[in-house]
């Protein structure tokens, strides 16, 4: 089984990206066959449009990744933008995209109300991204749900690139056991990440960079701290009850072993302890969590050429991987340029 996810180089992680996805992607070394993340600094070019951040948000990226546990050595892990490939194929994917496809994405329905601009990058992303997925023969996806229609959306331009390209292709036997025509291209299935791993930020809502309210894996002490102990709680006094809706009871939750989640379910439910003790214990488990992945971080900065060699030798492999797929794709389509692997 391949697996393969990535994730944009937009700013720095929060443990709202650790528990959705990072978490996950770290266990799928030891689940899968080949497993191969990227850094999609393509994608953030949707949003960011200053490439000294980009590069810089590129790097920490790579370095958050290792230090919370990726191994190259089970792992691929490489930048977007180091496989030629990926934007050749994008182009072929979008030659044979209907756009009416493209104008159902709910993404971009959403990005643009909020005021994104409508451009040709936003409204193909998914493209692109199917582009990511499909270059590398890739059986399973994690996706969240708010990228299950992107991941849809690449099935359907698998099936509309065979089509086009492969004679006698069935979208109904795509291996082509009946009709001895299989796909060039194979369709993924996708691993919808776990639900319970929706993390609330400081303001109540759900941690993201774009809100403001997130808690930073590998921000100094001071601001974890900070941050923690600014998370919005209401004025109920300390003998009362609290409400199970609170930011603070859902992180605690989420950070704490499950013996002590329990108790504090209980003590939360029952009154007694105050918002400051459980904060100050939510700083406590911060640590406990992260402190391993932060000490490492540290010793991973202090040698930034070893992460450029790791990113280095992660695109050649996945080059090589890509090799068999897109070798076919240039002889079907008469256009590119083979991998010699």
């Amino acid at each position: 089984m391949r697996i393969l996810s990535g994730v944009q180089p937009s700013g720095k992680l929060h443990i709202g990206n650790y528990f959705g996805a990072i978490r996950q992607f770290v266990e799928y070394q030891d689940k899968a066959e080949e497993s191969l993340y990227f850094i999609a600094d393509l994608h953030s070019l949707t949003t960011l449009r200053d490439g000294t951040k980009i590069r810089e948000y590129s790097h920490d990226v790579a370095l958050d990744f290792l230090a919370l546990g990726l191994d190259p050595e089970r792992a691929i892990l490489f930048r977007q933008s180091d496989i030629p490939e990926v934007a050749q194929l994008y182009w072929i994917l979008g030659a044979v995209t209907p756009v009416g496809l493209l104008e159902r994405g709910h993404s971009f329905k959403d990005k643009t109300a909020r005021g994104l601009p409508a451009d040709a990058g936003l409204l193909t992303y998914p493209v692109l991204m199917a582009a990511d997925i499909l270059l590398y023969g890739t059986d399973k996806v994690p996706v969240g749900k708010d990228q299950k229609q992107h991941l849809e959306f690449a099935r359907d331009i698998c099936t509309k690139f065979n089509l086009t390209f492969v004679p006698g292709f069935d979208s109904q036997d795509p291996d082509g056991s009946r009709t001895k025509a299989p796909g060039i291209l194979k369709s993924p299935e996708p691993i919808i990440l776990d639900e319970t791993a929706v993390v609330p930020g400081i303001d109540g809502q759900k941690m993201s960079k774009a809100y403001g309210n997130t808690i930073d894996i590998f921000a100094p002490e001071k601001v974890v701290k900070k941050r923690i102990m600014s998370i919005k709680t209401d004025s109920t006094p300390i003998e009362a009850p609290k409400p199970p809706d609170s930011a603070l009871y859902q992180l605690l939750q989420i950070l704490a072993p499950r013996d002590e989640a329990d108790e504090i379910e209980s003590t939360w439910l029952e009154g007694g302890v105050g918002y400051g003790t459980y904060k100050k214990r939510l700083v406590e488990l911060f640590h406990e969590t992260f402190g391993q992945a932060r000490a490492r971080r540290k010793k991973l900065e202090a040698d930034p050429e070893a992460v450029s060699r790791i990113l280095s030798q992660g695109a050649r492999r996945a080059r090589e991987l890509a090799a068999p797929t897109w070798n076919k794709i240039v002889e079907a389509t008469g256009v590119g340029i083979e991998i010699e692997v």
